[in-house]
């Protein structure tokens, strides 16, 4: 694969806690809590996470940084792939890797959403939230 022909684009970070935050949202599908994002220059997120939660391990105890890219797919080819591809919202996508040289997890956006949709809008038909309405 040619890796070249995807473009990256940094979109946000997510750093696991233990610690409750203000404005978590809970995600009964993920059994996690999110904050933060919305209102960080830098798109920083905290997640904590119940016992019993889905995710693989990496994702629930290291930072991941995460990229809009132009071709998920094509993004993830021939990787270590463990999370999705799924659409947790209409218009968006998204994959997690273990990178292969940093062993870092990282996360992949596909979306031509504005950051306002995105950050600040209720997801109609979430995966993730599947109690918010639009």
């Amino acid at each position: 694969m040619n890796t070249k022909t995807v473009t990256y684009e940094y979109h946000h970070l997510g750093i696991p806690t233990t610690q409750k935050r203000e404005g978590e949202r809970y995600s009964p599908t993920f059994k996690m809590y999110t904050s933060g994002g919305e209102d960080s220059e830098f798109r920083v997120q905290y997640h904590r996470f119940d016992d019993d939660c889905p995710l693989h391990l990496i994702l629930k105890t290291v930072p991941h940084v995460a990229f809009k890219v132009s071709n998920l797919d094509e993004a993830i080819n021939g990787k270590n792939v463990v999370l999705g591809p799924y659409c947790p919202f209409e218009g968006f996508r998204v994959a997690a890797i273990i990178d292969e040289n940093s062993g870092a997890p990282i996360e992949f956006v596909e979306t031509n959403l504005s950051e306002e949709d995105i950050w600040m809008k209720p997801k109609g038909n979430s995966v993730i939230y599947p109690e918010e309405k639009q």
